[in-house]
């Protein structure tokens, strides 16, 4: 039996007899179609990116970023709120099964599941249908996905109490407060300072008492009597004390 016989061979003509590098073809053999990368289509990206840049330099001159006063530790009134990309998270949080005991759930295992479902659905979802109406478990997750995040938001959002926020971060007056007199140690024993802050500049649950305008006498009995959200008998200590505390108030103003 010779070499061959019986045999048939079919060529593709898809497939070239002889290999060439793949080098691509000069950009000349496409007239009106393509350019030279350099310095053509390159400086058309620079300028391109130049416009973006100079417009977003003047947006951040003309709007700069809303900064709040310089965070205090011991305000214990202050409710801090995340930036607008993550409200949806922070509403989660508020849900009676995702905070609390359940803060784990709704800080970790809800958004790692929903996260994780999106980074694992190229893998789950391998069919080779490009039409939303011949893949619905897929369409469906991203539309539940994007639905509960646009939802949540908008809770977020409405249910927020914003004018108590702008009063909250709003940036206070700074004075020079001297930490070491008897009369600051006992503005810090009577418990002011986790309503009015450390430095008197108040917060969510207390004005600021710098610059009050009050005289001793006035602050007195305020200390004694209370006035709005405060309370009376909130000021347990002496006279002496009381007295100390009204002064050192009082005189405390502004840099």
């Amino acid at each position: 039996m010779h070499r061959g016989k019986g045999m048939k061979f079919v060529g593709d003509s898809r497939v070239p007899a002889e290999r060439k590098p793949n080098i691509p073809k000069d950009y000349s053999e496409f007239p009106g179609k393509t350019e030279a990368f350099w310095p053509n289509f390159l400086l058309k990206e620079w300028l391109v990116g130049a416009v973006f840049l100079i417009g977003y330099l003047c947006l951040t001159v003309a709007h700069p970023s809303p900064l709040e006063r310089v965070a205090d530790p011991t305000d214990t009134g202050y409710i801090p709120l995340p930036d607008w990309y993550f409200l949806f998270l922070y509403q989660l949080l508020k849900y009676t099964y995702a905070a609390g005991p359940y803060t784990v759930i709704g800080a970790f295992i809800m958004p790692g599941l929903a996260f994780g479902a999106l980074l694992l659905a190229p893998f789950l979802d391998r069919g080779p249908e490009r039409r939303p109406a011949k893949r619905p478990v897929a369409v469906g997750m991203m539309l539940l996905g994007v639905a509960a995040t646009i939802f949540l938001t908008w809770e977020s959002v409405v249910s927020h109490d914003w004018e108590a926020a702008a009063e909250q971060g709003k940036i206070q007056v700074e004075a020079e407060i001297d930490t070491e007199s008897d009369a600051y140690k006992v503005y810090q024993e009577q418990g002011c300072i986790s309503c009015h802050g450390d430095t008197l500049a108040g917060g969510a649950a207390g004005p600021s008492l710098v610059d009050t305008g009050l005289k001793p006498e006035d602050i007195a009995k305020i200390a004694k009597e209370g006035q709005g959200n405060m309370p009376a008998g909130v000021f347990k200590g002496t006279d002496e004390e009381l007295k100390a505390l009204s002064e050192f108030i009082s005189t405390t103003t502004a840099k």
